[in-house]
């Protein structure tokens, strides 16, 4: 066997039903000791946005710590993911994102509360928090262990999974397709741009990230709109295909070779993990550097990052690869997507989808810079942090070498390893996530009548 087979041997071990049982698994147990938070506060979330009081100690804003965790989350997994997904596992592999997504957001929600509770501060009084504090903070010393494996995998990530690899192969893969660049010269210059980024710190990631996401997928959002109003007579049918192969087989056609209903399961969970990444533990490495003393209030606002990140952008593609019938054909990544912007918008679709996907990975990469920081520094303190920094930017210019089919595996295979720390010390911690989410409620309600009082 080659080295891509042995890889994808331990990629289909690590992701089986277990991983996937405690992933969904999480959710669920939030959802329902949270009273389906997701649904009954999502309004509440979408407001705090822009409209928290950002008065607690934190080092950026809570709109900059959701814009830096979703710059990390919002990048390849929501254009070359999905159409992956889809290649791979058929329709129906939408459904198991969206099943992934609901029950993402409770356990998102979950990790911000955590994140503040737990964070702390180094010897520069920058805030440090997420899984491998509230593993040590909250579960005890003697979880020392766990929380090391979190921030070994979290940093392995950072190197070769999400953080790099993927973003990097993404961007050189789409600007060769669109203008005819040499991948090796858009290393390069990616690898410039990002260190005189990363170099700045947290604020400065914030900074770019506050910027260019909301940008970036107000676009995105509109050609996929485009797409789907171009053929708005088959969404109905496209609504029962995708129900349809969630749960049955669905056959080979065109290029597409075929997928059981495990293999959307997988794939669909998979790749929204891989897009939203709740349960897997860097999202609230963000949300501990949020200016707030309201645990729930950063909660919900992580949440929304899932929301808008699967619920909203995710589905998009998916529904443009489907309507448009590239899902069917011989394409796949980035080129399928493409195609599908082609098909609706000659021209000009696959350019905007170059610039949305380059824009969507460079803001990944910056996001996941700083959560690969904020390990290693767990893990060696901070005096050798610009040596973190200097491999980082190493592993970009590497990924532009590597191949689409065996970084995907190697994305695959770290992220589980991040995921299964940060779940047990979720459920672990269940009980003070109820509590503080609890008092916030109990908060507001106060807030509420000492305002109707007022009024009156």
């Amino acid at each position: 066997m080659n080295l891509i087979d042995v890889l994808s041997q331990i990629n289909s071990f690590i992701w089986g039903p277990p991983l996937l049982i405690l992933l969904v698994g999480t959710g669920i147990l939030f959802t329902f000791k949270l009273g389906f938070l997701q649904i009954t506060k999502l309004p509440t979330a979408l407001k705090l946005i822009f409209k928290s009081e950002n008065n607690g100690s934190g080092d950026i804003s809570s709109f900059s710590a959701l814009c830096t965790a979703l710059a990390a989350t919002v990048g390849t997994g929501n254009i070359v993911g999905v159409a992956t997904a889809l290649k791979i596992g058929g329709p129906g592999a939408l459904f198991w994102m969206w099943v992934a997504a609901f029950f993402g957001m409770a356990t998102k929600y979950a990790e911000g509360v955590l994140a503040i509770k737990y964070r702390t501060k180094n010897e520069k009084n920058e805030i440090s928090g997420g899984p491998m504090y509230y593993i040590v903070n909250g579960m005890g010393s003697k979880y020392k262990p766990l929380a090391i494996f979190f921030a070994i995998s979290g940093i392995l990530v950072a190197l070769l999974g999400i953080g790099t690899f993927t973003q990097v192969n993404s961007i050189t893969d789409s600007i060769n397709g669109s203008f005819g660049i040499n991948p090796k010269i858009t290393g390069i210059i990616l690898t410039l741009i990002v260190a005189l980024v990363i170099f700045g710190g947290i604020k400065n990631i914030s900074k770019v990230a506050s910027t260019v996401v909301p940008f970036m997928s107000f676009v995105y959002i509109l050609m996929c709109f485009l797409i789907i109003l171009g053929s708005f007579n088959k969404i109905p049918s496209t609504f029962i295909l995708i129900l349809k192969s969630a749960f049955t087989p669905t056959s080979s056609i065109g290029g597409f070779m075929g997928a059981s209903v495990s293999m959307a399961i997988r794939n669909g969970i998979a790749r929204g993990v891989f897009s939203n990444e709740s349960g897997l533990g860097s999202a609230p490495i963000a949300a501990a550097a949020a200016k707030t003393n309201h645990l729930a209030e950063q909660g919900l606002i992580s949440m929304t990052g899932t929301f808008i990140d699967s619920l909203i952008i995710c589905s998009l593609t998916g529904f443009s690869l489907i309507l448009s019938g590239v899902w069917k054909g011989d394409l796949n990544g980035a080129l399928m997507t493409q195609s599908a912007f082609e098909s609706v918008l000659p021209h000009i679709g696959p350019l905007f989808l170059t610039i949305s996907l380059s824009l969507f990975a460079f803001t990944t990469i910056l996001g996941w810079c700083y959560y690969g920081e904020r390990c290693f520094e767990f893990l060696f303190g901070i005096k050798f942090i610009s040596a973190y920094r200097v491999v980082f930017v190493l592993m970009i210019l590497i990924g532009s070498f590597l191949k689409l089919e065996m970084v995907w595996i190697i994305a695959d295979i770290v992220n589980a390893l991040m995921a299964i720390p940060n779940l047990i010390a979720l459920i672990y911690l269940t009980p003070v996530v109820i509590a503080e989410t609890n008092t916030y409620m109990n908060y507001l309600k106060l807030k509420k009548e000492d305002s109707y009082a007022i009024n009156i």
